[in-house]
């Protein structure tokens, strides 16, 4: 966590927080699906705004910042959570907002109402849609037709909300992550498939084990290798968790059994067998002496032991109050075109 400031300084910091105005005029009205649709520079302006709506929210004696006062959030649900609810919905309405939560049993979502005519309907009676969901397509088919501007808080696919504010965790604690090595032991699921898709945006260097018939997405792992290609940096396949952490400033790591995949928790773990991130993994492997671990939670308890997960290395706290100030980012970037 960050450290208070003291009585001297913190009235200068509340003032020059309050001054920063960031220019992100260029997101203002667009989707946000995956990390493939911003630019590197689109990317960074968005985690500068989080990290400035941090300073400026939570500077002794912060007044209240309440530009999306009259505007409406509606966010669809189809998978239960925790962090990306409490969020979106609770800072939606610190920025002045109102946020509807629309759970599945709330939304004729693909039920007696066609998807396309849910995103149409929404779309005028909202500002702004978030959306949690299984298919990504669904996540294609509401950008497509919602004439307001929609969020994916989650797909099969891509989180992008994750990847924000696992970078703003990062960056807190190691600095800039351009040039870093970020290590992924684990699935390869949703939360990987974004880490690649933002890594030529950012800079950063991924090398990732995943167990043979669990490898991430091939179309999506060659879109992000095109992007990195062109970036100068480095994307890293294998099945050896060992080889993964070698040179790593950060580890990160998933549950191994995603919601929808309960039925698979034996096969699953039996083919994970060796992937469990521990402080002896790394040392054999040779990861970097500051080391530090991520993961969006929920923990399972197999993926990690608790020597790493509740040890100095851990951001996981961090990172989960993170995804606050990057989702509040995210929207007034699309709302207003940036803050002042």
């Amino acid at each position: 966590m960050l450290r208070a400031l003291s009585p001297r300084l913190a009235p200068r910091a509340a003032a020059a927080a309050r001054a920063l105005s960031i220019d992100a005029s260029s997101l203002r009205g667009r989707d946000l699906d995956t990390l493939f649709s911003l630019s590197g520079a689109e990317v960074r302006v968005l985690l500068d705004m989080a990290k400035a709506l941090k300073a400026r929210l939570r500077a002794p004696g912060a007044a209240p910042y309440t530009p999306l006062t009259g505007r409406t959030l509606s966010m669809v649900f189809q998978k239960r959570s925790t962090r990306t609810r409490v969020s979106a919905e609770g800072g939606f309405a610190a920025l002045g907002g109102h946020a509807i939560f629309l759970g599945s049993e709330d939304v004729q979502l693909g039920k007696n109402e066609t998807l396309l005519d849910t995103a149409r309907v929404l779309g005028r009676f909202s500002d702004i849609v978030l959306a949690r969901v299984f298919a990504h397509a669904d996540i294609d088919v509401l950008c497509r037709e919602c004439p307001a501007p929609v969020i994916n808080a989650l797909s099969d696919a891509h989180h992008p909300l994750q990847l924000l504010a696992d970078v703003q965790t990062l960056e807190e604690r190691l600095g800039p992550v351009a040039g870093r090595t970020l290590a992924w032991v684990g699935d390869g699921n949703n939360i990987l498939l974004t880490l690649l898709s933002a890594a030529g945006a950012l800079g950063y260097n991924v090398r990732y084990a995943t167990p043979r018939g669990y490898a991430p997405d091939a179309a999506v792992v060659a879109r992000a290798a095109e992007r990195a290609r062109a970036a100068g940096v480095e994307l890293v396949a294998t099945h050896d968790p060992l080889e993964a952490v070698r040179g790593a400033d950060a580890v990160v790591t998933d549950t191994w059994v995603s919601m929808g995949q309960e039925d698979e928790a034996a096969a699953r773990a039996a083919a994970f067998a060796g992937y469990r991130v521990t402080e002896d993994l790394a040392r054999r492997g040779g990861a970097k002496p500051g080391w530090v671990f991520l993961h969006c939670l929920p923990r399972k308890q197999n993926e990690v032991d608790d020597e790493v997960f509740y040890g100095g290395r851990s951001l996981v706290w961090d990172e989960a109050e993170n995804r606050k100030w990057t989702v509040m980012a995210v929207f007034l970037a699309q709302l207003l075109g940036g803050m002042d």
